[in-house]
C-alpha cells in the first residue's frame, strides 16, 4: 500500500500544525497530528464516509479526524497547509493544470451572465384544481 504521508512530506507539514495539548480534565490522550492527518487524507482520497475510516490505520475514529479537520479549517491551518503544498508542487512543476476546474466557489462570477428567459405558461398546461369541485356529502344516517 502506498504511504499517504511520507517522512519528507511530514517534515514540511508538521511546523504548520498546532501542537496537541492534553486536556486539564484528563481523559484519553489526543490522537497525534500525524495520525489524524493520515486519516483525513485517506478519507479525502478514497471518498469513504468518515464513520467508515478503518480503525486498523491507527488514526483514531473518523469523527476524531473530522473534528481535527474542522478545527484546522476554522483556525486557517488547512488553508496555509494547502498553500504551502501548492507552492512546493508548482516549484517542482508537478501540477497538472489540465485537470483543474474552477467554479463559483473558487472564483466569484462578477455581474454574472444574462438572466434566464422568462418561461411562458399556457392555460392548456395547467391542471384543474380539485378545490373548485364539490364532493358528495356523506350521510350521517345508518345505511338502510
Amino acid at each position: 500500500m502506498r504511504t499517504l504521508l511520507t517522512d519528507e512530506l511530514w517534515t514540511l507539514i508538521e511546523p504548520l500544525l498546532p501542537k496537541q495539548r492534553r486536556s486539564r480534565k484528563g481523559g484519553r490522550p489526543p490522537v497525534p497530528n500525524r495520525a489524524a492527518l493520515r486519516g483525513i487524507l485517506f478519507v479525502l482520497q478514497t471518498g469513504i464516509p468518515w464513520e467508515y475510516l478503518p480503525q486498523e490505520m491507527g488514526c483514531g475514529s473518523g469523527v476524531t479526524c473530522w473534528r481535527r479537520l474542522r478545527r484546522w479549517q476554522r483556525r486557517g491551518v488547512w488553508k496555509r497547509l494547502h498553500r504551502v503544498l501548492l507552492e512546493q508542487l508548482a516549484a517542482a512543476d508537478q501540477i497538472d493544470w489540465s485537470r483543474a476546474s474552477v467554479d463559483s466557489r473558487s472564483l466569484a462570477a462578477k455581474r454574472g451572465g444574462a438572466p434566464p428567459a422568462r418561461i411562458r405558461r399556457t392555460k392548456a398546461n395547467r391542471a384543474r384544481s380539485s378545490m373548485l369541485f364539490q364532493t358528495p356529502r356523506a350521510s350521517r344516517s345508518p345505511a338502510a
